[in-house]
């Protein structure tokens, strides 16, 4: 029974060492891929007429969404060859990379070079 024990045990903690090991390399990847954004994209924080000076004027302004009450603050979305900027009220909260077009897709699913 001991040795059933142990086993379990030495198991449990081989799997654990590596979920660990797994989330450490997702974690460094996804410091690298903000690293990177950080240099392309509007920062947290920034104000609207900042990133208007900063990254020039978007492509087009989405219409707001929310704004019904204090809980529901006005949600707009600027529009950028590259990214999307979400601002809360008139503060950014989150810049997402747009996803690549269908006829900007490769064989194999790789973007293309432009």
């Amino acid at each position: 029974m001991s040795l059933h024990r142990s086993s379990l045990a030495l198991a449990s903690a081989l799997f654990a060492l590596g979920t660990i090991g797994g989330a450490h390399a997702d974690t460094l990847l996804i410091d690298r891929v903000k690293q990177e954004r950080a240099h392309s994209v509007p920062a947290r924080g920034l104000s609207m007429a900042q990133v208007e000076r900063q990254y020039g004027a978007p492509m087009s302004k989405l219409n707001p969404a929310g704004g019904d009450s204090r809980w529901h603050p006005t949600i707009n979305r600027w529009v950028y060859s590259d990214y999307t900027v979400y601002f809360e009220r008139d503060r950014v909260i989150d810049a997402v990379v747009n996803r690549a077009t269908p006829d900007e897709i490769g064989p194999k699913g790789t973007p293309q070079n432009r």
